[in-house]
């Protein structure tokens, strides 16, 4: 089953197709930046991921471990026990998370779920109430075939190695790779 979402960008969810995912923190992106068009929507999210992982300003509330153990967590949860996803690949970077599923349930419902839970729970441990925790829209691509499936399984991965937060993807503990 298909369903296609808008609000800023057109969001394509089908159950049962692999899913790359992408959310960030509120404010983590400086103010006014623009993303030049691109040829392709690849170009687009890695400018945008790189822009992510190399930014010195901004809230990097998913450092802490509390509240990045929290998101793990969730996510784990959302899979094992609510169902609405085979959970594939995952990392909790400082500003922003990316996962790679296989949804069950409705994609937006899931993100929605994940985020509002998620964002309250962060703001309770940071000691504030009614603050955005979480940038409004989330990206997303629909993995195409088995080949794109495993470069996105190894990006993810890979992403604080690239970030420059572990010399190895087991090191980092926010990750699936390090996942028992």
């Amino acid at each position: 089953m298909s369903t296609i979402h808008t609000r800023r960008l057109p969001h394509i969810y089908v159950t049962g197709q692999p899913i790359f995912l992408t959310f960030n923190l509120h404010g983590s992106f400086p103010p006014g930046r623009a993303f030049p068009e691109a040829t392709a929507s690849g170009q687009t999210f890695a400018a945008m991921d790189r822009l992510l992982d190399s930014v010195r300003a901004g809230p990097f509330y998913l450092r802490q471990p509390e509240i990045a153990g929290m998101v793990v967590e969730t996510l784990l949860h959302h899979e094992r026990a609510m169902a609405h996803y085979d959970l594939h690949n995952y990392v909790v970077m400082p500003n922003h998370v990316h996962m790679l599923i296989t949804p069950v349930a409705p994609v937006s419902k899931v993100m929605q779920s994940l985020k509002r839970f998620t964002g309250r729970e962060g703001n309770r441990i940071l000691g504030v109430t009614g603050r955005a925790f979480w940038q409004e829209e989330s990206y997303d691509r629909l993995v195409r075939d088995g080949k794109e499936f495993e470069r996105i399984a190894k990006y993810i991965e890979m992403n604080p190695v690239r970030a420059g937060l572990a010399f190895t993807p087991e090191e980092f503990p926010w990750s699936s790779a390090r996942a028992d």
